[in-house]
């Protein structure tokens, strides 16, 4: 197998990471406003706005930052839960791309975000004030519901159980939400490793050349306590992302920035 660890920092990285922050905020602007009176006809069309604008975020990372996803495992298609390790930006990006009918539970001030968040919401992402504790869980609860009634059902709903972007190498204690959520629907959860924080860094500067990798690994089904679950998760993803990580060269890799 070829290295995959990440290419060396310096002012060409830097350069290249803003080039590419400048290209997107452009591109962004074009194909919101492009893209407006299609969100505005429903989720499918606001869906395919945002296959779009993602194509044009990975395409640019592969040509101005050298970066691009290999994806292990199937995808799933499906109502499906997802739980992912969540390192940078640019793991949203590769499982929003590997998702036909993505939507995250993603922290409420995204909304906030211009163009981007309003398209979160119309591709049915679950915006989460973590603030209000159980009552956010309820409410997060009662709109994945509201999304499996409708006709287009929930689609893949990604979760973060850690909560946050961790570094590479590292993890925190996984949270109840994606386990309460999978006991109240019943559907399975697929837990996805990842390295991408080698290659793009969890405060986004300066962005790395090379070949991360999003691994989707065998569906949990439901019918376990939380904490076993929890527990579970964390005992599949943790380690998968640990190998990835030694794989792409982790501590020398980070040594060299």
């Amino acid at each position: 197998m070829a290295s995959r660890r990440p290419g060396r920092g310096g002012a060409l990285a830097w350069a290249r990471t803003l080039a590419y922050y400048l290209y997107i905020a452009l591109a962004t602007l074009v194909l919101g406003l492009w893209g407006l009176p299609q969100g505005l006809r429903g989720r499918a069309a606001a869906n395919r706005v945002a296959t779009v604008w993602l194509r044009q975020m990975l395409g640019a990372a592969r040509v101005i930052l050298g970066v691009r996803v290999e994806y292990r495992g199937a995808p799933p298609v499906g109502d499906v839960l997802i739980a992912a390790k969540h390192q940078s930006f640019l793991d949203i990006l590769a499982l929003a791309q590997a998702c036909p009918r993505r939507a995250f539970v993603m922290k409420r001030e995204v909304l906030n975000v211009p163009i981007m968040g309003w398209f979160a919401r119309k591709v049915g992402c679950i915006p989460i004030d973590r603030t209000r504790g159980k009552d956010a869980l309820r409410q997060i609860t009662a709109e994945v519901e509201a999304a499996r009634r409708s006709p287009e059902g929930l689609g893949q709903l990604i979760v973060y159980p850690e909560g946050t972007r961790t570094l590479p190498g590292h993890s925190l204690p996984y949270k109840p939400g994606v386990a309460i959520i999978q006991r109240a629907t019943g559907l399975p959860i697929v837990p996805v490793a990842a390295d991408c924080g080698l290659f793009w860094p969890k405060r986004g500067f300066p962005i790395r050349p090379g070949v991360a990798v999003v691994q989707f690994l065998e569906p949990v089904p439901p019918g376990q306590r939380i904490e076993p679950l929890l527990a579970d998760l964390a005992g599949r993803i943790e380690p998968a992302s640990l190998a990835l990580y030694h794989e792409a060269g982790g501590e020398a890799a980070l040594a060299g920035r």
